[in-house]
C-alpha cells in the first residue's frame, strides 16, 4: 500500500499528469480511493495495468490530479476525511478496518486479526 513507500512517481494517464497514489491495486480497492479521494475534493484518474500472462489479475494505478498530493502526509497529518466526517487514520486508509482510532500508534486498540 502507498503509506508504506515513499516513492515521489508522477505519470501520464489519459495525456494527464497525476502523482500515483497506489499501483497493482484490485478494481475493490481502487473503487475505495476513488470514492474517499472524491470525497475530500480530489480529481483521481484510474490506469488499467494489462498483465503479462493470461493467469495474471489485472491490476490498477490510481493517480490525483494534484501532483503534489502526498498520502502519506495527508494521512499522518490528519487532513483527509472519512466519509462520515471523521479524520482518516492509517488502519483506515489501509482498509484494515472501518473504525478511525485516533491513536494509530497503540497497538493495544488495533483489531486483533
Amino acid at each position: 500500500m502507498s503509506l508504506y513507500k515513499y516513492a515521489h512517481v508522477i505519470k501520464e494517464i489519459n495525456e494527464t499528469k497525476v502523482r500515483v497514489i497506489e499501483d497493482k491495486c484490485t478494481r475493490e480497492r481502487v473503487d475505495w480511493i476513488k470514492k474517499l479521494m472524491e470525497h475530500n475534493g480530489y480529481e483521481v484518474l484510474i490506469e488499467e495495468v494489462v498483465p503479462k500472462n493470461e493467469e495474471d489479475v489485472t491490476t490498477y494505478t490510481v493517480g490525483c490530479t494534484d501532483i503534489i498530493f502526498n498520502p502519506i502526509v495527508k494521512v499522518y497529518n490528519r487532513e483527509l476525511l472519512t466519509f462520515d466526517g471523521h479524520r482518516v487514520t492509517p488502519d483506515y486508509w489501509n482498509q484494515i478496518t472501518d473504525e478511525v482510532e485516533p491513536n494509530y500508534w497503540d497497538r493495544k486498540k488495533k483489531p486483533k486479526s
